[in-house]
């Protein structure tokens, strides 16, 4: 009996487990792309923030800090600190004019428990706000605040992710952050798959080099 453990080990599991790998990695597919080449992103970047090249989770606090921050916080646990130490990745908050304290209020409550420097801000106007949110082309909208409660994901080629048949919603452009189980299942989910695809071509390319 030892003798078959031994090799049921040695041989069987691994097997077992690179099966059930290699399936993982198939059954993962892509995000699916839900509006390509948002170029016009670049019209908003800055000497610090720029969206090309960047897996970007894109939010937007307007007018309405004080209480987007709180639902924010809901991914900074849950997404943030897990992900922001992956080369690329950022988190890009659009906020209203003279924001700055706020900014680096939230920036101070984030540095309590991880680092903020992956976690940006932009600050415009009012119209140009709406500017660049009509360009993501989703079935949502703005309050009066200029703010809502959902995050984007945007790639590195400046295409919106998203789900094109989620069970709850059909398309599902962007993910509601004052929603916890939302935030820490479906969008954890997507940002891991988005991950999964840039770390997958990284290592295909290192191979055929």
């Amino acid at each position: 009996m030892k003798k078959y453990a031994v090799l049921i080990i040695l041989f069987v599991l691994p097997l077992v487990a690179y099966l059930f790998f290699a399936s993982g990695v198939n059954s993962f597919g892509k995000l699916p792309i839900l509006k390509e080449n948002l170029t016009e992103l670049k019209n908003f970047e800055t000497d610090s923030i720029q969206f090309e090249n960047h897996i970007t989770i894109l939010t937007f606090f307007g007018n309405d800090f004080d209480v987007k921050k709180v639902h924010a916080f809901n991914m900074k646990e849950k997404i943030y600190d897990r992900y922001h130490k992956f080369k690329d990745f950022q988190v890009v908050s659009i906020t209203g004019e003279n924001s700055s304290e706020n900014i680096e209020e939230f920036k101070y409550e984030i540095n309590q428990t991880s680092d903020a420097s992956e976690w940006k801000f932009i600050e415009l106007k009012e119209d140009e706000i709406q500017e660049l949110f009509d360009l993501l082309e989703s079935d949502l909208s703005l309050d009066e605040k200029k703010s809502t409660n959902h995050a984007f994901i945007i790639d590195k080629d400046l295409n919106l992710r998203g789900r094109s048949e989620d069970e709850d919603e059909g398309t599902k452009y962007a993910y509601d952050l004052s929603d916890i189980g939302e935030v820490s299942d479906k969008m954890n989910d997507d940002v891991k798959i988005i991950l999964a695809e840039y770390r997958f071509a990284l290592k295909k390319n290192n191979v055929e080099r």
